[in-house]
């Protein structure tokens, strides 16, 4: 993938850009279909949930995920460049995400 695209670049800045979850919120269903959402949120709560260690098959059954795309967020989890550990280890520290987009 090409970060350095015009494009690509313009969505990282528009997400950059976003101040609080209600905005959030809008831009993303703007931006994705509903089905998108609830796919990219369970790649979400697999890459927390093996954080935790807990089971493949126990997240596939909680996700809907298919054991490839648990192994995925496995392999981007364990990565040096993992965006997951990133905001997994943000969202564990809610007060520092919510006096940043304004909740505190």
């Amino acid at each position: 993938m090409n970060w350095n695209n015009p494009k690509n670049q313009e969505l990282i800045t528009a997400i950059l850009a976003l101040k609080t979850t209600d905005e959030a919120r809008r831009f993303l269903r703007d931006l994705m279909t509903a089905k998108e959402i609830e796919e990219f949120a369970n790649r979400l709560k697999a890459a927390e949930m093996l954080t935790k260690r807990i089971t493949y098959s126990k997240i596939e059954k909680e996700t809907g995920l298919s054991s490839t795309t648990v192994a995925r967020v496995s392999k981007w989890l364990k990565s040096k460049n993992a965006g997951y550990k990133t905001i997994i280890n943000r969202i564990s520290h809610p007060h520092s995400v919510q006096s940043r987009i304004g909740l505190s």
